[in-house]
């Protein structure tokens, strides 16, 4: 990729040395990575920040698909299932819908 100018949702030098040890690694015998794991936390913290559709990634970060797949890996890979508590809330919820209902 070639030099492009910063967005202030970029890391900068010292946070990324900060985060980067929790950054997962590539595992071993895959194909070699494409897109360095920084460009792909910029892609999410751009998502985050600007509050926008994945497909609305700018064209100088990967490809949404790539930083969409990556951010839904490393949450499941960090925070796991739900887990038994969420899954009792949601079956004790009322079964009778009102005409607004959204979910």
């Amino acid at each position: 990729m070639d030099p492009r100018k910063p967005y202030p949702t970029d890391l900068t030098d010292q946070e990324w040395a900060w985060i980067a040890p929790y950054v997962p690694t590539a595992k071993p015998g895959g194909r070699p990575e494409k897109y360095p794991k920084r460009a792909i936390l910029h892609g999410i913290f751009d998502i985050l920040r600007g509050g926008c559709a994945w497909r609305l990634l700018p064209h100088d970060l990967p490809p949404w698909q790539i930083v969409s797949h990556s951010c839904g890996s490393w949450l499941q890979a960090h925070l796991g299932s739900p887990g038994p508590a969420a899954s009792r809330a949601r079956r004790s919820r009322p079964q009778t819908r009102g005409a607004a209902a959204c979910d």
